[in-house]
């Protein structure tokens, strides 16, 4: 089994910035792609940003130019360092770690989710 442990939530003023990381630790033999959803109340969740172990990475329209995603493939962890936050920005942040499976192409994995508010 894969476990995912995020940190670095909290609450931080409109136009403030904020740094998520996230750590994937079991039998893990090869990490496709990491990356970032969120969902807010009353909200689908959706993607945020994604980043695979090549560094190609991948990022939503509204989070463009203000979130960067990063990856340290020793130590399986992922990044967010989000600035320019907006109150639109609230919402809780879950980690997503997509592993080369056996006997299928692809297992995926979620963190247990980390809230972020920005307050105006």
């Amino acid at each position: 089994q894969v476990q995912l442990v995020e940190s670095g939530g909290g609450l931080v003023q409109a136009g403030g910035s904020l740094g998520l990381s996230c750590t994937a630790s079991g039998i893990i033999f090869s990490i496709n792609a990491m990356g970032w959803y969120r969902q807010a109340p009353g909200k689908q969740r959706e993607l945020v940003a994604t980043i695979t172990s090549g560094g190609s990475t991948n990022y939503a329209d509204s989070v463009k130019g203000r979130f960067t995603i990063s990856r340290d493939n020793a130590k399986n962890t992922v990044y967010l360092q989000m600035n320019s936050l907006r109150p639109e920005d609230t919402a809780v942040y879950y980690c997503n770690v997509r592993v080369a499976g056996r006997f299928v192409p692809e297992y995926t994995y979620w963190g247990q989710g980390t809230q972020v508010t920005v307050s105006s």
